[in-house]
């Protein structure tokens, strides 16, 4: 006799098999060309959460930009590799350790950019000191300025900049400006901030704009996070800074007292076209328009100061995770000390392996990072992996509030080092576009150590018996979040 309940037995057969089946079938698309980590953490979400896990993954599942966009990107990097015959030669190889060539080799397959000598840096770490020098350099401009800020926005803070641009403009000096779409249309000043574009004349565009109904969309969360400023090719910035008030407008961080403190570097020299080049690429992305290349020669100094630099460009607009593999290179070819300051500290599964296996090794490393976080989420995840670092012997130095330590660099040795816009975390890796700066040179290196230095005075060391006792909350919070960090 057949009835309700059969009715309800055949329905609730039906759907296990249609699960089964949603299950497998994700698992197959899921863990095409995906970190097994994160396959998994996708195909667990859908399971147990089908519904929104399936409409999660339709949103934010896709790690890589539009076709078209990926193509435009290996144009220029045809194009920039097909400069000047032996760019790449032109630095003081003979000066490198010999573990160096291979890495610099690895950055030219991957970015397309050559490793140049010649060059001279400043680190700069007062917040608003760094806005003063970029003004001057602007004032003194003569044939173009590029602005590419993810974030950036007019307030009392950055409006000496924009007048500098405006200066420029008046001058008939070239003024193109780029910044974060999305970062931009949340700020409750981007009114206010196209406004005086107009009025001054600047060319601007917003990057990977989120524009549905023009045809414009990717994952949302595949940003362009990176910092630079070039000047008539001459002059060049890049490092952790946004242009915004460094208190980020944010009521509570007003309310908190919280201060962000960041790490530039002004370069000169032959660096500063293939920094160049990162913008020529993003305007290339978002104009259509192709600017020109610098590919004029480049003469080398003998000066001690002078050093050699690359510029790496990363993001899901490569086929491979660019910054992940440098870093992940240069934490393994490390001889005596690596030191590591990252603000978001999400690392990945290579990463963590590559920084641990330092420390078994007997290198002395360390860790800076924030005493305090402005993300929830990824405060707690980054907590989650301190206990493995610091049984390894990584020491890790809590950069004391109200500051928000947000610099972006690493040392390794004795004379190399990268800074630039990427954090050590899977976002960074993988679904933002950065930019690296590989610099080798005893003179910028001492300065890098003497920041070092200073952090170190201004922080609080995490001890492995302390931290063993917080409380079984936040242990609960950190792994928690932690999960979420594998949803890539």
């Amino acid at each position: 006799m057949q009835g309700p309940l059969h009715d309800v037995d055949a329905l609730a057969l039906f759907l296990l098999a249609l699960h089964i089946v949603l299950g497998t079938i994700a698992a197959v698309m899921v863990s095409a060309n995906r970190r097994p980590s994160s396959a998994i953490a996708w195909v667990l979400a859908i399971i147990f959460i089908p519904y929104l896990g399936i409409v999660a993954f339709l949103l934010v599942g896709r790690g890589k930009l539009p076709k078209t966009r990926r193509d435009k990107q290996r144009t220029v990097n045809d194009l920039m590799l097909g400069r000047t015959p032996g760019l790449s030669a032109v630095s003081h190889s003979d000066d490198w350790p010999a573990w160096l060539r291979s890495a610099v080799e690895l950055n030219l397959r991957l970015g397309a950019l050559p490793m140049v000598g010649g060059n001279r840096a400043e680190l700069l770490e007062d917040y608003n000191g760094s806005f003063d020098r970029m003004i001057t350099d602007i004032d003194n401009a003569h044939d173009y300025v590029h602005v590419e800020f993810y974030i950036l926005t007019l307030d009392p803070t950055t409006a000496p900049f924009f007048d500098a641009m405006a200066r420029a403009c008046q001058r008939g000096v070239p003024v193109r400006v780029l910044f974060d779409h999305l970062a931009a249309v949340r700020d409750p000043n981007y009114g206010a901030m196209r406004q005086a574009f107009k009025e001054m004349g600047a060319e601007w565009h917003a990057m990977l704009p989120l524009r549905p109904f023009k045809g414009q969309w990717q994952r949302p969360d595949l940003r362009n996070h990176r910092k630079l400023v070039v000047v008539d090719g001459k002059t060049g910035y890049t490092g952790s800074q946004n242009l915004i008030d460094a208190s980020y407008n944010k009521k509570g961080n007003i309310r908190r007292g919280l201060q962000w403190h960041e790490l530039m570097v002004r370069l000169e020299g032959p660096v500063v076209r293939e920094l160049n080049a990162v913008f020529v690429t993003d305007w290339y992305s978002e104009s259509e328009i192709l600017l020109p290349l610098d590919t004029s020669p480049v003469i080398l100094g003998s000066e001690p100061e002078l050093i050699d630099a690359q510029v790496l460009p990363s993001g899901p607009s490569f086929d491979n995770d660019n910054n992940l593999k440098l870093y992940t290179t240069l934490i393994y070819k490390a001889e005596h000390r690596v030191s590591i300051t990252s603000p978001y500290f999400v690392p990945d599964e290579a990463i963590q392996l590559a920084i641990v296996t330092a420390a078994s090794r007997g290198l002395s490393v360390e860790l800076f990072v924030s005493e305090v976080g402005d993300q929830a989420m990824v405060y707690h995840a980054q907590r989650s992996y301190y206990e493995v670092l610091l049984r390894a012997g990584v020491r890790i130095y809590l950069y004391r509030a109200p500051q928000v330590l947000h610099s972006k660099h690493f040392t390794v040795d004795d004379d190399v080092a990268v800074i630039g816009s990427s954090n050590m975390d899977v976002r960074s890796f993988s679904l933002n576009m950065e930019v690296s700066v590989l610099v080798h040179g005893r003179s910028i290196v001492d300065q890098m150590r003497a920041v070092e230095d200073r952090y170190r005075a201004a922080s609080k060391e995490l001890l492995l018996e302390d931290w063993l006792r917080r409380p079984v909350r936040h242990v609960a919070l950190d792994n928690l979040a932690r999960l979420t960090s594998s949803l890539q």
